[in-house]
């Protein structure tokens, strides 16, 4: 049955769907009776499950053949399903976060390119220097002593940016330094820290992998986001 040409007509407790089946295009139709109230909230809940699959599949089309085979299975139980429904749950739910993914990437996807442009400049520009990993670091001051490790506490002042130039956070603004441990933060921030010694201030320039990815951070940090943070390390608490 075509959904584009589903027809229905409610009188007296009678659904009548009306739908292309055959070859030929042939209108054929299916009394469905509502005798009870359990009856109707039957018919109720397939037509949530039908709007729910239309809202989940708006970006795609589907087999209604496959649906109902589903919706059968369902009834009867793993035995008479091709698969287990944690098997079908795992698949599903792939699925979705590769359609959302794909979602995020057609909307933000020009912030990527921009922000690998940025950081390509960047890199070329005297004093800036590469780890390897994406991360791009400048140090304005050299400290002394000992550098944090991965999961040490450190005690910083930064002020946040987007490429724009955009502050989004600031502990100097604030007025009152940020302490945490490495293995807290950011992946930029866990590496780009346990370069410093204390007294140090570098600038990192950092990819959104190794920032806030391709979900971004509430509304000031957009998906797909190249950050700068000028960061001073004022002292490391070692474990």
């Amino acid at each position: 049955m075509n959904l584009k040409g589903l027809v229905l007509t409610l009188s007296a407790g009678v659904v009548v769907l009306t739908g292309c089946n055959n070859a030929g295009g042939e209108s054929t139709s299916k009394e469905v009776v509502l005798k009870t109230k359990l009856d109707t909230v039957t018919y109720f809940m397939g037509m949530m499950t039908g709007s729910q699959l239309k809202e989940a599949f708006a970006m795609e089309t589907y087999d209604e053949a496959i649906v109902a085979a589903g919706a059968k299975a369902g009834f009867e139980g793993d035995s008479a399903s091709l698969f287990t429904k944690e098997e079908g749950g795992q698949i599903a739910q792939a699925y979705f976060q590769e359609m959302q993914a794909k979602k995020m990437e057609e909307k933000y996807g020009s912030a990527k390119a921009e922000g690998e442009a940025f950081l390509t400049q960047k890199e070329a520009e005297e004093g800036v220097i590469s780890t390897g990993s994406g991360l791009l670091y400048k140090i304005n001051v050299e400290g002394a002593g000992d550098k944090p490790g991965p999961t040490d506490k450190v005690t910083v002042h930064y002020t946040g940016k987007l490429m724009d130039g955009t502050v989004f956070d600031s502990s100097v603004q604030r007025g009152e330094p940020a302490t945490f441990g490495l293995n807290q933060v950011i992946p930029g921030w866990t590496e780009g820290l346990q370069l410093m010694t204390p007294g140090s201030k570098y600038t990192f320039y950092i990819p959104h992998y190794l920032a806030y990815g391709e979900q971004g951070a509430g509304e000031s940090i957009p998906p797909f986001s190249t950050l700068v943070f000028e960061v001073e390390l004022i002292s490391v608490a070692q474990n």
